[in-house]
């Protein structure tokens, strides 16, 4: 089954599993006349993406509402681990599907408030990168981008992003577990977790944890803007949380023209959908650059990258 066949389970966060994209570890046990012939046949697909960017700037040029759904994928080019890499130091032997749970809070809330506040910790110290930045740099041009992210580290909003959705909440955030209402400062102790101050409950941060739902009002963003979308891009990200990953297709029932980028998906165009292979952070600012090859935030992202 293709990791973006449409599907809608509920308004619940499921996550499945997907093969990872050519690993250091292929490239480690593969011979060297195989590893010849990937490293040819990626050179073929650089070609075969770049023949893709031309056939995207018209669309990016006439487009009057751009919707760009963002995952783990634009976030590891910042240097922040995904959810499916490996865990290291203090926390490898734990997955995350053992901690980013309710379950998991009330039996042992110490734990777990440790574990995002690591998180947190690996955020803060994270900037944007070229593909946050040419997004910001695309509201120049186009009259409305949204941004609808599976992410929880504010890396868009950090980046400049004016209408940024967070489906899954955000880690500089926190939350009463209790009533679910926003805590923004609470007494200091030498609790962990601290306590609420108005109903002395545990606080929590404030994401989507797993078996939640989403957020009704991020829902309900997110699904209006796909559908008023004429161009609609999925960025890194896997295809397999629903119900974002239903996204791209309701607008591509509407009419859009939608792109699916990561490093699992081959190159095709099949218009009005295309399938994109690539590092966000070379292929954004590449489609701004051919879009608008007099910008200057292009020129600006070009050398902060450097």
């Amino acid at each position: 089954m293709s990791p973006f066949d449409y599907r809608i389970h509920s308004h619940r966060a499921v996550l499945l599993p997907v093969r990872p994209f050519f690993s250091a570890r292929y490239f480690n046990v593969c011979s060297e006349e195989s590893g010849r012939n990937v490293l040819s046949g990626m050179l073929m697909m650089h070609a075969e993406a770049s023949a893709i960017l031309d056939q995207l700037v018209p669309a990016l040029r006439q487009a009057q509402h751009v919707v760009v759904l963002t995952g783990a994928g634009i976030s590891a080019e910042s240097g922040l681990p995904t959810f499916r890499d490996p865990m290291t130091g203090l926390w490898a032997k734990y997955r995350p599907e053992e901690l980013g749970t309710p379950q998991a809070f009330r039996q042992n809330p110490r734990l777990v408030w440790e574990w995002f506040a690591w998180r947190r910790e690996l955020v803060q110290a994270a900037s944007p990168n070229p593909a946050h930045q040419a997004l910001v740099a695309w509201e120049q041009y186009v009259p409305q981008v949204t941004i609808v992210t599976q992410n929880v580290d504010g890396l868009h909003q950090y980046a400049g992003s004016s209408r940024v959705i967070e489906l899954h909440g955000n880690l500089r955030r926190f939350k009463c577990f209790e009533d679910n209402q926003p805590v923004t400062e609470w007494p200091t102790t030498d609790d962990i977790p601290p306590h609420c101050p108005r109903c002395g409950g545990l606080v929590r941060p404030d994401v989507v944890w797993f078996g939640e739902r989403l957020p009704e009002q991020a829902l309900h963003d997110a699904l209006a803007a796909s559908k008023q979308a004429d161009l609609f891009f999925s960025i890194g990200t896997s295809g397999t949380v629903e119900p974002a990953a239903s996204l791209p297709y309701r607008a591509l029932d509407r009419g859009a023209t939608v792109v699916l980028s990561n490093l699992e998906v081959p190159n095709r165009a099949t218009p009005p959908l295309y399938y994109l292979n690539g590092q966000a952070g070379i292929l954004l600012p590449e489609l701004l650059q051919r879009a608008w090859p007099a910008s200057k935030a292009h020129k600006t992202i070009t050398n902060h990258d450097a």
